[in-house]
């Protein structure tokens, strides 16, 4: 359907080298665009771009380094001429209890999940609205709606995400920038490998999921080609929870 198609798109990927962004880069190559995989894991990289094939490309980002940010976007809007869609995925997680999280462990959560995305989207901006518009996916997570224990950096840089996601939208709509989030329930990933690997956690996770599995980075592509698309130019401000019901499960 030519909705749905991103030919002569480009898109920015950031931690697209795997899991969810992986998940997400993979739809966008499928519908035509050009995907730039940027992460700190070179090898990790030119992996993902080899599957995805002669569109695909790497770029090194350490999404904590603001000026790095900003150049890896500058520079791919002018090697392409242009700059359709940022996903802001790269993100990382330290699982403490409140009273033992230092203020460098808040940081570090804050930085990667919550400040990137916003140096990013800023960096995007311009370059967006030359081509004119473009679309900004950031992926959130369960824990934009619910509080955990051992995630209070993380659910706070995750809610954060939401509520700048709303403020980007409303400030960007103007110039046909459309802002959205895509909020995770329990993915397989490297970074859920642990929770996952217990039966106890495994069996719970599942029964508490309407649809009584965990979720895959495959089930991200959908959502993210909808999102990048015309299919959702009247779309902007919205958190899409992707996660077999666990949101809605009494």
């Amino acid at each position: 359907m030519s909705q749905f198609d991103l030919t002569g798109k480009v898109a920015i990927v950031t931690g697209g080298n795997g899991g969810i962004g992986l998940g997400c880069a993979r739809g966008l190559a499928r519908a035509g665009a050009t995907v730039v995989i940027a992460a700190r894991n070179r090898a990790k990289s030119e992996a993902a771009a080899a599957e995805l094939g002669a569109n695909a490309e790497v770029a090194d980002l350490d999404v904590t380094d603001e000026a790095a940010c900003r150049r890896v976007i500058a520079e791919a809007a002018a090697r392409h001429g242009r700059l359709d869609i940022l996903v802001n995925n790269a993100g990382v997680s330290i699982a403490k209890p409140p009273q033992h999280l230092t203020l460098a462990d808040w940081n570090a959560v804050l930085g990667a999940n919550l400040t990137a995305a916003f140096v990013c989207a800023q960096a995007a901006y311009a370059p967006m609205k030359a081509a004119g518009g473009g679309k900004i996916i950031n992926i959130g997570s369960m824990y934009s709606i619910f509080g955990n224990w051992y995630s209070a950096a993380y659910s706070a840089s995750k809610g954060g995400l939401v509520q700048l996601t709303k403020s980007l939208a409303v400030a960007w709509a103007r110039d046909n920038i459309q802002v959205n989030a895509i909020l995770p329930g329990w993915i397989e990933t490297d970074m859920t490998a642990g929770a996952k690997a217990s039966p106890e956690f495994d069996t719970a996770t599942v029964a508490r999921t309407p649809a009584a599995r965990w979720g895959v980075p495959a089930d991200f592509e959908g959502p993210a080609v909808f999102l990048a698309s015309p299919a959702s130019d009247f779309v902007t401000g919205h958190s899409l929870a992707v996660d077999g019901g666990f949101a809605v499960q009494g």
